[in-house]
């Protein structure tokens, strides 16, 4: 039989080895995460080179670069992936190439009706408006209904008096007139019928940060010629946008009611939390399996905890860029129905 000395000998050896193996554990681990890291898009939907002019692809391309620098600025100073995404996602809503604030699309009525909503991962604190008509960068006050509001939704006049309260400003309706959106409406009436291609141009960013946490935001001028009064998915969260630090942050993009019926954006979190699913697999079952067997048309970009990305869609493009602190950058517009991998 062992002596206790030896007994003991053995116990410490097994615990030193313990230990030295969930050292090397931790440091792989650390390795694996990025520093930060940076996902966003600008739509998805029938995005195909030969209907894209010269001049068209380098503003929407100069617009995407703008959003995404600004964004890699404010991380790679240590910034907050909250504040990451309402500056990124400003950024688009400024640009008439996108169907955000300033380029909004037009209801039947020829008005102007836009939708926003912003999540931390950290808190699960959310914040989100409907049917806004005279605020430029909703985003904005979608993080403002989150940090200084109970509420996590506000709607129409409520909204806009609330951005009031808040020194918000407000914008006339003309601001979001555009010649390309004024058309779109009144080719769309023509035809007198709605084509799934065309419901695209949202923008959503999600962001990881140095410290870990998560945010995903996501606004939208809605579809062309909607009803008005119509609420889509971008502002419901769970369903256009979803962040949790112990999974994944989404921002989806696409025919909104699908995603709505679907909570697209918290089934991709619920595939890697319940079923344990990488974001890769939980986000090809979301789009291809889920929203595709539907009959839905769209996308999703989204990161894990790790700053690991994805930018799943089932359309013939989806307007998409990324950063991060190991330097990968790239900005695409066009692919094919699969996964396009980082």
């Amino acid at each position: 039989m062992m002596s206790d000395r030896k007994i003991m000998i053995r116990l410490m050896e097994h615990f030193m080895m313990a230990s030295f193996s969930l050292m090397l554990l931790a440091c792989n681990t650390g390795q694996d995460r990025l520093e930060w890291s940076l996902v966003l898009h600008g739509g998805a939907g029938t995005i195909k080179q030969e209907n894209m002019t010269p001049e068209k692809e380098v503003a929407i391309r100069g617009d995407m670069q703008k959003a995404l620098n600004q964004g890699k600025q404010i991380l790679s100073q240590g910034g907050t992936a909250l504040d990451a995404v309402e500056a990124c996602i400003r950024i688009l809503e400024d640009s008439p190439e996108f169907n955000a604030g300033k380029g909004a699309v037009f209801t039947e009525t020829g008005t102007n009706e836009l939708d926003a909503s912003i999540m931390e991962g950290k808190t699960l604190n959310a914040g989100a408006v409907t049917g806004v008509q005279h605020i430029a960068n909703p985003i904005s006050l979608a993080r403002a209904v989150m940090s200084n509001s109970p509420h996590v939704m506000l709607a129409g006049k409520g909204a806009e008096a609330f951005a009031k309260e808040q020194s918000i400003d407000s914008v006339g309706s003309e601001y979001f007139w555009t010649q390309h959106r004024w058309d779109q409406l009144k080719n769309k009436q023509a035809s007198l019928k709605e084509k799934v291609g065309d419901k695209h141009g949202t923008v959503g960013v999600v962001a990881l940060d140095r410290d870990g946490n998560l945010a995903a935001g996501t606004s939208t001028g809605g579809m062309t010629n909607k009803r008005f009064g119509r609420i889509g998915d971008s502002p419901i969260i769970g369903a256009g946008t979803y962040a949790n630090n112990r999974t994944c942050a989404v921002s989806a993009t696409g025919h909104g009611e699908y995603f709505m019926r679907l909570l697209i954006a918290h089934s991709v979190s619920a595939g890697m939390e319940y079923a344990r699913h990488s974001l890769d697999v939980a986000a090809h079952d979301a789009i291809q399996g889920k929203l595709g067997g539907l009959g839905g048309t769209g996308g999703v970009i989204a990161l894990d905890r790790s700053g690991h990305r994805v930018m799943e869609f089932n359309t013939a493009g989806m307007y998409r860029a990324w950063s991060d602190s190991q330097g990968d950058e790239g900005i695409l517009f066009y692919g094919s129905l699969e996964t396009v991998k980082p």
